[in-house]
């Protein structure tokens, strides 16, 4: 179910409670939608472009957050809708796995090892913020972002014109950690919910024929046992 109470709330936020443009912005979404079904992608769809690891959702930040985990230098695929639809398919499974009264997610992207080529060009990521920004406001709790090489420096830089200010306020920087000193990521995530590579204590390898299922299976329990609770459903 999309149309709740807390999505009303989230859109009226939005628009910083002018009521008007919350319901515009949310008949947009609706719209939205019922045209692209993000709640109906079929997994086997995007399924080939994960197959990598280039996404994954592992752990919860300092603020019960699920932690949405992006890593370039594993992308697979070129560009097309499909990669779009994909980013769409995790972001509502993320959501599926946020606990009673949370309603926005971290979202960390890793660029190390990430090649120039394997950056998302600029209509790529316009069409990306507009889809976040606009049919999922107030989603994002905050945008880690780890590792930046020049050339995303550069490609933040020709996006940020199309960034919300607010959007903009919840991107972070950490360094990653040198020798013996601690990871400032920890200050985002704590350690028992982040990978050992970027300074955490999970060991965690991303397995596509064990992970894809689970996570499939996980989400639909979850949402169902949310739902249930949430509105005292009855079997």
């Amino acid at each position: 179910m999309f149309l709740t109470r807390e999505c009303l709330l989230r859109y009226l936020r939005a628009a910083k409670w002018d009521s008007s443009a919350a319901f515009t912005r949310l008949m947009s979404t609706l719209l939205w939608r019922r045209e692209y079904a993000p709640h109906a992608l079929p997994p086997e769809h995007v399924s080939p472009e994960n197959e990598t690891g280039k996404q994954w959702i592992l752990g919860y930040d300092l603020n019960a957050r699920p932690c949405l985990s992006l890593n370039p230098a594993r992308q697979n695929t070129n560009p097309s809708d499909r990669q779009i639809q994909h980013l769409v398919f995790m972001l509502e499974r993320a959501i599926d796995l946020m606990p009673p009264g949370q309603e926005s997610l971290a979202l960390k992207i890793d660029f190390a090892g990430a090649s120039s080529g394997k950056t998302p060009s600029l209509s790529t990521g316009k069409q990306v913020l507009n889809i976040l920004q606009n049919h999922y406001p107030e989603r994002l709790g905050k945008a880690i972002n780890l590792s930046l090489p020049w050339y995303v420096s550069a490609f933040y830089k020709l996006i940020t014109p199309f960034v919300d200010p607010l959007t903009r306020e919840k991107l972070v920087f950490p360094a990653r950690m040198k020798d013996d000193e601690e990871a400032e990521i920890i200050n985002y995530i704590p350690k028992e919910h982040l990978e050992k590579e970027v300074g955490g204590s999970c060991n965690f390898e991303y397995r596509h024929g064990v992970y894809w299922g689970a996570l499939v299976e996980l989400s639909t329990v979850w949402e169902r046992s949310y739902f249930i609770k949430r509105f005292k459903l009855v079997e």
